[in-house]
C-alpha cells in the first residue's frame, strides 16, 4: 500500500505562547489545548487576547483548519468551525493545512481522528509528568494514500457511520434527561426538598465504608480475570467495563477489604468528585476491587436502595454537597467524614424501588 507523509501534503503551523495574565474579555479567541477534544472543539470557557498586543496574523486560524493537540492528551484531532472565528493558535496545538490535492481534507480528518493515530501519538510523545508531541514527528507520520475515488468512498461510509453514532448519542441524552425529569416528578426538587421528604445523613445507613489502596500495578494482567475498578469506570450511576484493567488479586486482608459486593455504592473521592455507580451481581461474581481514588459505601438495603442513593447524589442536590465538601480546593478530595455527612432525601423504600423500576425500563432502551 502506498503511503504519504503528512508533511508532504500539509503545511504545519505552530502557535504562539500567549500569556494568561494578558487575557481580556474581548479580542481574538485563543484556541488552547483544552479546546481540542477528540473530534470536536469544546469552548465552554473561552479566553481572548488583545489584538494589538502581538502580530497575530501568522497565528490566525481559518474555518475548517485541522487542529492536533500536542501536550497532555496528545493526538486529539478536530476541525475548527466558523463559529469560533476569529481565533488564534497557541503553542500547544498544531494546525494542519492542506497544500496538495493528493488527499481530501475529510479523508485526512478521518485518518487522523482514528484511535490508531491517537495511540501512535501517545507512544511517540516525550515526557513523563506531561506528554509532548513534536510537529517534526507529525510531518514524518505516514497515512495510506488511496485513489481519489476510494478516498471519497471511505469518507462517505464514515460519514454514514458518524450520523448513526450522533443519532444514538442524541437518543442516549434524551433518555438520560427522561430519567432525570422522572426523578424530579417523583421526588421533587432535590435541592429545596419541595415535597418535604425525610432528610438524613448517609452515615445513618452505612454498614461498611472504605477506600481502595495503592500498589496494585504488580497484580495487573492482560488476560480476562478479576476486575480492577478505577474512577474512569464509575460514571452516571453505572460501573462501566470499557477499558477495564484485569488483575490477579493477592490473597490478603487488604484485597479482602477492597473487594466489592453486589449493591456496593462507589463514589469518586479525588479529582472528579462525586461520580457514582453501584456494583451489580455480574461484576461481584466476577470478582472486583477498587483503587485508592474510590470509596466503597455498603448501605443497609432494608432502609435505602443504593441505586436510589446513587441517582440522588448525581442530582444538583448531591453535586452541590460534593462541591461544598471538597476539602482541598485546587486538589479535589473527600475524606470519610465528608461522605458520612452527605445528606440524602429518604422517601419510602417502595417509592425508591418504583423509580428504579422505571430507570431499569429506560436502561433497556439505552443499553439494550
Amino acid at each position: 500500500m502506498e503511503k504519504i507523509k503528512i508533511g508532504e501534503v500539509c503545511e504545519i503551523l505552530n502557535g504562539y505562547a500567549f500569556k494568561s495574565e494578558n487575557y481580556v474579555d474581548r479580542g481574538i479567541r485563543v484556541i488552547r489545548i483544552s479546546n481540542v477534544q477528540k473530534g470536536f472543539i469544546e469552548d465552554n470557557t473561552p479566553v481572548f487576547y488583545p489584538v494589538e498586543s502581538v502580530d497575530l496574523n501568522k497565528y490566525s486560524l481559518q474555518e475548517n483548519d485541522l487542529l492536533v493537540s500536542l501536550t497532555g492528551n496528545v493526538g486529539r484531532v478536530a476541525l475548527l468551525a466558523k463559529e469560533f472565528l476569529p481565533a488564534a493558535l497557541n503553542q500547544r496545538v498544531a494546525c494542519l493545512r492542506l497544500v496538495s490535492n493528493k488527499i481530501s481534507k475529510c479523508y485526512l480528518y478521518y485518518m487522523l481522528n482514528s484511535d490508531c493515530f491517537e495511540q501512535q501519538c501517545i507512544l511517540s510523545s516525550k515526557g513523563v509528568a506531561q506528554k509532548n508531541l513534536s510537529t517534526e514527528w507529525l510531518k514524518e507520520f505516514e497515512i495510506p494514500l488511496y485513489s481519489e475515488e476510494k478516498q471519497k468512498n471511505i469518507v462517505e461510509v464514515l460519514d454514514r457511520v458518524g450520523r448513526v453514532i450522533d443519532n444514538r448519542k442524541t437518543q442516549m441524552r434524551l433518555l438520560g434527561d427522561l430519567i432525570k425529569s422522572r426523578f424530579v416528578e417523583m421526588f421533587g426538587d432535590p435541592v429545596t426538598n419541595s415535597l418535604e421528604w425525610e432528610e438524613h445523613c448517609l452515615d445513618e445507613y452505612i454498614q461498611f465504608l472504605t477506600s481502595g489502596s495503592r500498589g496494585w500495578a504488580q497484580y495487573f494482567i492482560d488476560e480476562e480475570n478479576e476486575l480492577f475498578i478505577t474512577i474512569k469506570n464509575v460514571k452516571n450511576n453505572h460501573i462501566l467495563l470499557d477499558g477495564i484493567q484485569y488483575i490477579n488479586a493477592p490473597d490478603s486482608k487488604e484485597a479482602e477489604r477492597t473487594k466489592v459486593k453486589a449493591g456496593d455504592l462507589l463514589i469518586s473521592i479525588t479529582a472528579d468528585l462525586g461520580r457514582t455507580g453501584v456494583v451489580d451481581e455480574k461484576i461481584s461474581d466476577k470478582g472486583a476491587y477498587i483503587n485508592q481514588h474510590l470509596s466503597l459505601v455498603r448501605l443497609d438495603q432494608k432502609k435505602v436502595n443504593p441505586l436510589y442513593v446513587s441517582y440522588f447524589l448525581e442530582t444538583d442536590g448531591g453535586k452541590r454537597q460534593f462541591e461544598s465538601k471538597n476539602q482541598n480546593g485546587v486538589k479535589a478530595g473527600l475524606n470519610f467524614d465528608a461522605i458520612k455527612s452527605l445528606r440524602i432525601l429518604v422517601p419510602p423504600l417502595e417509592r425508591q424501588n418504583e423509580y428504579l423500576n422505571f430507570v431499569n425500563q429506560v436502561d433497556k432502551l439505552r443499553f439494550g
